[in-house]
């Protein structure tokens, strides 16, 4: 009987990628590599192999089973904190509207003081928001609007996102992966 790693296509074999201190470089999204960029950084000595998929690939002169799971031989330090961007600001707010706690509507970012009133784009004044809840309030303040906020704006840190990035596992997790990641929820083998 084959191994199913054996017939696997190449592009289905992506590799998880550590830090050099062993840690995933980003829990959300997961830090995933292509099964070419995983091979070149193993060729240019880039990267410790730490496991390996049974599925190997062959060029004129080599064979070399595809690295699942690498880590990085030089450490890299991340930014203390992230960039403002729509996915970093839903993934500060869990993907709930921090109006009404809603996951299943259209989200949408909220200015907590309406521009019109003189609010900026920060973290401090953007939040979540589900499209009801953000057309309810309109030009508003949530206090005009009585739509209290869950939580009060912050801006997060590099640590408070990938935090959060735990409680979103992905659809796929190789079985080689298991040791390196920790998730709030249990994993599925």
């Amino acid at each position: 009987m084959f191994h199913p790693d054996l017939i696997r296509h190449p592009d289905s074999c992506p590799t998880l990628v550590l830090n050099a201190d062993y840690t995933p470089l980003s829990y959300y999204p997961l830090s995933i590599w292509p099964w070419q960029t995983a091979v070149k950084a193993v060729f240019l000595d880039r990267v410790d192999i730490v496991a390996h998929y049974e599925r190997e690939v062959r060029s004129p002169t080599q064979t070399m089973r595809l690295p699942s799971v690498i880590a990085l031989k030089q450490f890299v330090r991340p930014s203390q904190f992230p960039a403002f961007t729509r996915f970093n600001l839903f993934l500060r707010d869990t993907f709930a509207c921090q109006y009404c706690g809603s996951t299943a509507r259209e989200l949408t970012f909220d200015h907590v003081i309406p521009r019109a009133q003189g609010g900026r784009t920060t973290w401090e004044n953007v939040v979540t928001a589900c499209a009801p809840c953000n057309l309810k309030k309109g030009g508003r303040t949530p206090r005009q609007a009585s739509m209290p906020l869950a939580i009060e704006p912050i801006r997060p840190t590099s640590w408070h996102l990938q935090e959060h990035g735990r409680r979103f596992p992905p659809n796929y997790l190789h079985e080689t992966w298991h040791d390196w990641l920790y998730w709030d929820v249990e994993l599925e083998a």
